[in-house]
């Protein structure tokens, strides 16, 4: 796919800067963080689609099988250690004001962490070529926002994924819901 208008978008609203926005919006935080720790989906991951959704767009999903593969990596060797040991000092910080300040440090670091993978997601979309074609035209509607992102995050249903935990499902559906909710309509460009 070559639509210029639709990659030149992508180009005038950078990932990063989307990625806080829709953060910021409510619900979305939370929403985020539940799909991370109950689903153990990449936000990065999940931000991305989002973004590539307002634009009006979809990874190819042969390409984005090779980009996830390495994105994962980066979010296990990289983003995961800090958040695991932000989180693990976090009762520690409380009577301990230099820890207090190690958690800050390591909160710092996990969200460079979190930039650096989120501008790698973005480039890697921008290198969408003629020759190289990773990104298709998204006809994904309003009301189909979360049962999209869910295909798109899961390679199964998430009754495959969670068998046996009907909360985390009906958790992490909310939480797909709560997202979907907060993108606006994606308009086609003129």
């Amino acid at each position: 796919m070559r639509d210029s208008n639709r990659l030149q978008g992508l180009q005038q609203r950078p990932l990063w800067d989307f990625a806080l926005a829709l953060y910021a919006k409510p619900g979305v935080e939370q929403a985020c963080l539940t799909l991370q720790d109950e689903a153990g989906v990449d936000v990065c991951e999940l931000l991305f689609h989002c973004w590539l959704y307002q634009h009006g767009l979809a990874a190819k999903p042969a390409p984005l099988d090779a980009i996830r593969a390495e994105r994962l990596a980066w979010q296990q060797q990289v983003t995961a250690p800090l958040r695991a040991l932000r989180r693990r000092l976090k009762p520690e910080a409380a009577q301990n004001e230099a820890i207090e300040a190690l958690r800050a440090t390591l909160q710092r670091a996990e969200l460079q962490a979190e930039r650096e993978n989120l501008q790698r997601w973005q480039k890697w979309a921008l290198a969408s070529s003629t020759n190289d074609v990773r990104l298709t035209k998204s006809d994904i509607s309003q009301h189909n926002v979360a049962q999209w992102l869910q295909d798109t995050l899961f390679s199964a249903p998430l009754d495959k994924h969670f068998p046996q935990a009907q909360r985390v499902r009906e958790s992490t559906t909310t939480a797909l819901f709560t997202l979907a909710s907060q993108l606006d309509r994606c308009e086609p460009p003129r």
